[in-house]
C-alpha cells in the first residue's frame, strides 16, 4: 500500500508498505480522505510538533474519512462508509472521570510523535483501527465532508469547555481551519453573535462562508473592549492574548483553543483578576466526535471550508498550499482514486 511517511525535517516522502491485517476487536480501513492538520505541517517543517520530535518515520494525519475494508468480526459490513475517532485512552487518573478521558496521561492519537513507538496515522491507503474508534456515517453524510468530523469536534469541545455559546455573544479568534469549524459550531449552537477575527482577508471571507455574524481584520482594526461574553483563541498565537483579554466582559470565559508554542512568552495578565475573567484550556476531545458527525450531516455548507483536494501523487503541493493561510482553509488529500 503507499503510504506518505516523514522521516525528520522536509523529508517527506510517499512510499509502498506492506498492507496491515487487522488482529482480534479491529477493523481495516481503506482511506478515502485525510486532511491536513497544523501538527502534520509542523512535523514536516520541523521535525516536531511542539515537544514531540519525529525519531521515527512517522505516517502523520488523525483527520479521515473512508470505508470498512475488513472486518473479521463481521459487525461491520465491507464498504460501510465511516470516519474514526483518532485517540487510545492512557491510564484513568483520580479526579478524571471518563468524561474526560481525552485528559488520561499515556494515550495515543493517530499520526503522533507523543508515544513511542510513535502512533502511526492516517495519510496511508489502508489503516487498522478498533472498533471502538469507528463512527459509521449517516447515509446524507458524504466521504468529503465527513473527513472534518475530527477537527470540527475539537472546536465542539471547545464551545463545551466554554460552558456553551447559546444566547451568548462569540468571539473566534484566528479563522483557520480549527477557527473556522468553531465558528459553525457556536452558529449552529445558538449563539446569538459570532465575530471572526484574522490579519488576512482569505481566512475572513471564509469566515463569513460558514457564517460569522461579522469579522473583523485584527491587522487594520481594534477589537471592541469588553464585548463578548466568550471568546476562543484558535490560532495558538500568544500575542494575541492580551488583547482578548480586553476583548472579553467582566465575567466573561477566554477558551484556549490553539496550541501555544512551549516557550515562556510575555502576556498582560492584569485584566485576568480586574475584570474576574475565566481563561481555560481546551485539549483534543471525548465524545464531541458524534456530535461532529451530526452536525456535519446536518449542515452541509459546513463543506466550505475545504478549499482544496489534492491526490496522493501531489502530496508535497497539498502540504504546501496548506502552510499558505492566506490560499486555504482546509485542505485533502484524496487516497480513493483507484489505486
Amino acid at each position: 500500500m503507499r503510504a506518505i511517511r516523514i522521516h525528520g525535517r522536509q523529508d517527506l516522502r510517499t512510499e509502498e508498505l506492506p498492507t496491515p491485517r487487522p488482529g482480534a476487536d479491529q477493523v481495516r480501513v481503506r482511506v478515502a480522505y485525510v486532511g491536513v492538520c497544523g501538527s502534520d505541517l509542523h512535523y514536516f517543517a520541523d521535525g516536531a510538533a511542539g515537544v514531540f520530535t519525529i525519531r521515527e518515520p512517522l505516517v502523520p494525519g488523525h483527520e479521515l474519512s473512508g470505508v470498512v475494508d475488513l472486518d473479521p468480526s463481521g459487525r461491520y459490513a465491507p464498504g460501510t462508509p465511516i470516519t474514526v475517532h483518532p485517540a487510545t485512552w492512557g491510564e484513568p487518573q483520580p479526579g478524571l472521570g471518563p468524561d474526560r478521558r481525552h485528559l488520561w496521561p499515556g494515550g495515543g492519537y493517530l499520526g503522533s510523535a507523543s508515544t513511542w513507538p510513535h502512533t502511526q496515522g492516517a495519510m496511508a491507503d489502508h489503516l487498522i483501527v478498533r472498533h471502538d474508534q469507528v463512527r459509521p456515517l449517516p447515509a446524507n453524510l458524504p466521504l468529503r465532508r465527513a473527513a472534518l468530523a475530527e477537527p470540527l469536534a475539537v472546536g465542539l469541545h471547545g464551545l463545551a469547555v466554554a460552558g456553551g455559546v447559546r444566547g451568548k455573544r462569540v468571539l473566534v479568534s484566528g479563522s483557520g481551519p480549527i477557527g473556522l469549524l468553531t465558528v459553525a459550531g457556536a452558529v449552529a449552537d445558538g449563539a446569538a453573535e459570532v465575530v471572526a477575527t484574522d490579519l488576512l482577508d482569505g481566512p475572513l471571507a471564509r469566515a463569513t462562508a460558514v457564517g460569522a455574524t461579522a469579522v473583523i481584520n485584527v491587522g487594520t482594526d481594534e477589537l471592541p473592549d469588553q464585548a463578548y461574553d466568550v471568546v476562543l483563541e484558535c490560532a495558538g498565537v500568544p500575542q494575541a492574548i492580551t488583547g482578548l483579554l480586553g476583548a472579553v466582559r467582566r465575567g466573561g470565559v477566554l477558551v484556549q483553543l490553539g496550541n501555544l508554542p512551549n516557550v515562556p512568552r510575555e502576556v498582560n495578565l492584569a485584566a485576568l483578576v480586574s475584570k474576574e475573567v475565566q481563561y481555560r484550556g481546551s485539549f483534543r476531545f471525548n465524545t464531541e466526535i458524534d456530535d461532529a458527525v451530526r452536525m456535519l450531516a446536518e449542515q452541509p455548507t459546513i463543506e466550505n471550508v475545504i478549499t482544496h483536494v489534492h491526490p496522493v501523487a501531489e502530496v508535497a503541493e497539498a502540504f504546501a498550499v496548506a502552510a499558505d493561510s492566506q490560499a486555504s482553509g482546509k485542505v485533502l488529500i484524496d487516497f480513493g482514486d483507484g489505486a
